[in-house]
């Protein structure tokens, strides 16, 4: 009996998981078949950094305290899971321009459970958000091959692309270009979001009016 029952909650709980996955990540009708392979795309894009950035932690390389970067009352451990975290939790974050949960507010949310999401809500964050890691990108780039920084200054021997030899830095190269494809496919997300919203809302209008 006691079995039974434990397989019942079991079931129960792997059902709610499996629909609160489907909630979350299925796309809405409308949405072009490119357009979940894109927000896919982005949060396997930026995992491997967030992974190396753990790694890198644990194994004692690229120590930020040891260079005056991080002041000594915060535990670096506790910054770079934070830091992994939340750039997973931004990353998904793209999901919401192909989701149900992108165009009307989820029922957890008290006050604007089941309203609509305003267009323009959704379009301006992800719009600055997918200029700024495209800036953000294009600027290590640029630092990484030339060396120098922004202000035309030479890069730390601590920089990240230099801190790393042999292996290591096949690795951190790997682990952290797929972060170029973040901001692009953001900015092809919203532009697919942008016009699906306007071309539903017009014939919303036309409906009403016939």
């Amino acid at each position: 009996m006691a079995i039974n029952t434990i397989s019942l909650e079991t079931s129960v709980r792997t059902g709610r998981l499996r629909a609160a996955w489907r909630a979350a990540h299925a796309p809405v009708a409308g949405v072009p078949r490119w357009a979940p392979i894109a927000a896919y795309t982005i949060s396997f894009a930026v995992l491997p950094s967030a992974l190396w950035r753990i790694v890198a932690v644990a194994l004692g390389e690229g120590d930020a305290r040891s260079n005056g970067q991080m002041p000594d009352w915060l535990p670096v451990d506790a910054y770079v899971l934070f830091l992994s975290a939340l750039s997973e939790l931004l990353a998904f974050t793209a999901f919401g321009l192909v989701a149900s949960w992108g165009e009307v507010f989820p029922r957890w949310l008290p006050g604007l459970r089941g309203r609509k999401v305003p267009t323009l809500a959704a379009v301006i964050p992800a719009t600055i958000g997918a200029v700024i890691i495209t800036a953000l990108c294009v600027m290590v780039i640029v630092t990484t091959f030339t060396g120098t920084t922004v202000q035309g200054e030479s890069v730390p021997s601590d920089f990240p692309g230099n801190a790393s030899h042999g292996w290591s830095s096949y690795v951190f190269y790997a682990c952290y270009a797929p972060l170029l494809l973040w901001g692009p496919l953001l900015g092809l997300l919203t532009v697919g979001y942008w016009k699906r919203r306007v071309r539903a809302s017009r014939q919303s209008v036309a409906s009403f009016s016939s």
